[in-house]
């Protein structure tokens, strides 16, 4: 039972009234268990309130009297100030016996004990500050207003003196016993969390802002609690990684780190401050990641030879973690990729190496390591930049494709051509030719030399749309929206014009044969050749005149002629040149028949071939001279086209297995047998193919010098004066898009420009070159 009351003091009696008070402050201080009933407080509160406020004049200083009053600087004010003394006397020697008692405990009983001992005592402090409410409200509120040090509010005063009196004293007892519970908890061990956190309140009240009493800062728990929590973590971790690396593979190590990571992240929560979970992760990466970073980098090249996109994954989750901690990663991985590239080219290196190997040896080294980027370093903007680097450096320069060379472009071109022709293997679905388009797509956008593959391209489209073995035009036009999205509208400017040429073309054909329909009589419409026509704007495609004389047989001139007269009432002024190389046709052998049926035979064949074959007409058997002399044909034209007739046993040669030329004699073959019902005899002359690639790499060197030439005088009339260096670089940079030019090139068609009087050389000026106008 708590002992009884003393009586209620005389208001005037101030040693009475604190001994009344104080036996009511030892109530609530010793155990609230019991609690005060209403009688009590309510005297104890009666008793404050009247202390405060009589009237009696108090002796001052000065040896004379004041009279007191509850708005005055006098005796109220002493007798405030005589009642907050005592408290703050009363406080400390409770502390102190408190601090006391503390001494005989340590680790957990000394957290529990100092819990215990903090919870009664704040719940007090709450009971007293509201107990001493009259006080809070005037005497402590006027001080303070004037500007008072050290004048707190009752509750406020309770956490000052723990914090002078019992927290300074036994704070750091009170963390070696919290830094032991964790230590345990990180070695496996069940803890007392709570205790951890009852910890970390009771310093972060303790945080007083000495500004504002109203509010709380962190100061407290940061120099008490949180620096020595991360500096005791980062002690721990640093040993425990130290003797499990030297006893650990590092793959092992990474598998400890992650999770160790993951459980500091796990204990923020449990019973610390959110604000700790950066200084916490920062201090645990540092002795974790950063200080064995150098091993860790060290097995970056075994698990990248390996293969091991989950080590290589955690790798980079926990090396992004440290500042600069990938970098060094970055640099291997592009020098690997580079290597595997080339190594990759290595391998399918051949002299005749044919477009599909080359490319797919491309892509497939590129396809393993862009899906290591996506899943071992998340798609990371910089491991990509890392990729396209060493992609650019084995597309460009390899076994195959030496320095400075344009082989690639030209390979890929020739691959894509392949697949935008019609073929036997047709794709099983629509999306296949989408995939092999952006596969294409995926080597073009390391191109250094992007003009290269833009002639060989148009040159092979003009030979698809012309041939008409496009695959669709569906799949033609998306890859020149492909390539316009890569590349912008001029780039593909010329390719989108060749199929428009080739839509007219097909109305113009419809045309003609209405023409006809009205224009011939039924004599010469029974023996009109049936042919179709593209008429193709010389300064969209890239073709060639014939490089040959030639004399079509007469049943051609005739057709041909009749679609000049057509053509010419339709568009007078505009002229036609027929290209022979590129123009083909069918004719029937009706002096045969296939086997097992009654029809005959059809050959497909150039023009130069139906020439050939149409003499054989009137005679079984003519020479070599007869032939060049009826045809205009020149011996490099000539031969290879009777040699494919040759081949296939059209034709045949006397004397026996001479080769064609002079002094030979062609026999129309009598015996000739094949089950096929038609026969393609026209077959790409190698030597032809060869001097059209030596052809349109001419045609390439002739263009990049037109280009830089148009960029300098571009740029140069805009600047009007510049310095040599500066024009180089400038030049360089607006072109670096289409090819990657020489210095030494731009140098001549400076020079060029120079005599041509489109720039000047400049003496005493700052700049070296001037533009004229």
């Amino acid at each position: 039972m708590p002992s009884p009351m003393p009586p209620m003091p005389n208001k005037d009696d101030s040693t009475g009234t604190w001994t009344y008070l104080q036996a009511g402050v030892d109530r609530i201080m010793a155990d609230l268990r019991e609690g005060i009933d209403m009688k009590t407080y309510m005297g104890l509160y009666t008793a404050i309130h009247n202390f405060c406020t009589h009237q009696k004049a108090v002796q001052g200083s000065s040896g004379g009297f004041t009279t007191g009053g509850s708005h005055s600087r006098g005796g109220a004010h002493l007798l405030g100030e005589d009642l907050y003394n005592h408290l703050i006397e009363y406080l400390k020697t409770h502390l102190s016996q408190v601090l006391e008692a503390s001494k005989a405990h340590t680790d957990e009983a000394l957290l529990t004990f100092y819990i215990k001992e903090w919870n009664r005592y704040t719940m007090a402090g709450q009971y007293n500050n509201h107990l001493f409410r009259y006080l809070n409200r005037h005497w402590v509120k006027r001080e303070m207003d004037e500007g008072k040090k050290n004048i707190y509010d009752i509750y406020t005063l309770h956490l000052v003196r723990w914090k002078e009196d019992m927290f300074l004293a036994t704070q750091e007892n009170v963390m070696k016993a919290v830094l032991r519970l964790v230590e345990k908890q990180r070695n496996g061990e069940t803890i007392e969390q709570a205790q951890i956190k009852s910890v970390v309140d009771s310093f972060v009240s303790l945080g007083l802002d000495e500004s504002d009493t109203q509010k709380t800062t962190l100061d407290v728990y940061k120099e008490f609690f949180e620096q020595p929590f991360l500096d005791a973590t980062a002690a721990y971790y640093k040993e425990e990684s130290r003797r499990f690396l030297a006893e650990n593979s590092v793959v092992d190590y990474m598998k400890k780190a992650e999770a160790r990571l993951e459980e500091e992240k796990e204990r923020v929560p449990l019973y610390l401050l959110d604000d700790i979970m950066s200084p916490l992760m920062k201090a645990c990466e540092t002795v974790l990641i950063a200080d064995h970073s150098q091993a860790l980098r060290e097995e970056f090249q075994l698990l990248l030879d390996q293969d091991r996109i989950d080590d290589l994954a955690r790798m980079y989750r926990l090396l992004a973690r440290i500042p600069n901690g990938l970098d060094p990663l970055r640099t291997r991985f592009e020098n690997h990729v580079r290597k595997a590239g080339l190594s990759a080219i290595e391998k399918v290196a051949t002299d005749d190496l044919e477009p599909k190997v080359y490319v797919e040896a491309l892509l497939e080294v590129h396809t393993q390591y862009q899906d290591l980027v996506n899943k071992a370093f998340t798609g990371e903007s910089e491991f990509v930049r890392s990729l396209d680097n060493a992609c650019r450096e084995f597309v460009n320069r390899n076994k195959i494709c030496k320095s400075g060379s344009t082989k690639s472009p030209e390979l890929l071109a020739k691959y894509t051509d392949a697949l935008l022709k019609k073929s036997g293997a047709k794709m099983s679905e629509e999306d296949d030719m989408e995939k092999k388009q952006s596969e294409i797509m995926t080597i073009f956008k390391y191109i250094e030399d992007k003009d290269v593959f833009q002639k060989f391209y148009s040159r092979m489209l003009a030979k698809r749309l012309v041939n008409t073995n496009s695959a669709s035009d569906d799949a033609e036009t998306s890859m020149i929206a492909k390539l316009k999205d890569a590349c912008g509208f001029e780039y593909t400017n010329k390719l989108q014009r060749m199929f428009q040429d080739m839509q007219i073309s097909k109305d113009l054909n419809s045309a003609f044969k209405e023409w006809q329909g009205g224009n011939l009589d039924d004599e010469d419409r029974k023996n009109a050749v049936d042919a179709s026509y593209h008429i193709l704007g010389t300064g969209f495609w890239p073709l060639n005149p014939p490089t040959t004389p030639f004399a079509p047989p007469q049943v051609i001139v005739k057709t041909y002629e009749r679609f000049n007269n057509f053509y010419g009432s339709k568009h007078s002024g505009r002229k036609l040149t027929w290209l022979w190389q590129l123009c083909k046709g069918e004719i029937r052998a009706n002096y045969l028949k296939v086997p097992g049926s009654k029809a005959s035979p059809i050959f497909q064949v150039s023009t130069y071939q139906m020439a050939i074959l149409l003499l054989f007409n009137d005679t079984d058997s003519l020479s070599y001279e007869d032939i060049q002399e009826a045809t205009k044909l020149d011996a490099a034209t000539l031969d290879p086209s009777v040699a494919v007739c040759l081949k296939a046993k059209v034709l045949t040669i006397s004397p026996d297995n001479a080769k064609p030329g002079p002094g030979t004699t062609f026999n129309l073959n009598h015996g000739y047998k094949n089950k096929k019902l038609k026969l393609n005899l026209n077959i790409g002359i190698k030597s032809e193919q060869k001097q059209e690639v030596e052809d349109t790499h001419k045609t390439i060197e002739e263009d990049r010098k037109l280009l830089m030439q148009s960029a300098i005088v571009r740029i140069m009339k805009s600047r009007k004066k510049m310095k040599h260096q500066q024009l180089v670089s400038e030049t360089i940079k607006q072109i670096s898009s289409r090819f990657t030019p020489k210095v030494a090139d731009i140098k001549k068609c400076i020079d060029i420009l120079l005599e041509k009087e489109y720039l000047e050389r400049l003496e005493g000026e700052d700049a070296d070159l001037g533009y004229l106008a």
